[in-house]
């Protein structure tokens, strides 16, 4: 979930390169993040935390509350801000990990495997 489209875009190409068989579904403020994992499953949600309409940590509480299965879905917050409480919010309302930008490919990677395996 990212509301910079050139942001969104890389993610996703990056994502369908190292990944094969990876389906990457996009929104671009964290409402409509919300609403299609209402009517979708995911296994990963990748989480910008500055997007207008609903931020990452609205969004990420809207989930957590949904008060399913859902509401377990892994989420990775994606910050420019890597400032130790920046970080300690993104733990604090529910989100599982983070990842500075611009990120890392290999570490994007790492933390979505672990995710996934629990």
């Amino acid at each position: 979930m990212e509301d910079n489209q050139f942001n969104a875009v890389v993610a996703q190409e990056e994502l369908e390169d190292a990944i094969e068989g990876v389906q990457v579904e996009l929104a671009e403020n964290g409402l409509i993040a919300v609403e299609k994992l209402k009517s979708s499953t995911f296994d990963v949600i990748l989480m910008d935390v500055q997007m207008p309409t609903m931020n990452g940590f609205e969004a990420t509480k809207a989930i957590r509350n949904f008060g399913n299965e859902k509401a377990h879905t892994p989420i990775i917050a994606m910050t420019a801000n890597v400032l130790k409480e920046e970080v300690d919010l993104c733990y604090e309302m529910g989100m599982n990990d983070f990842i500075g930008k611009p990120f890392d490919t290999t570490e994007l990677l790492q933390k979505i495997h672990q995710l996934i395996k629990r």
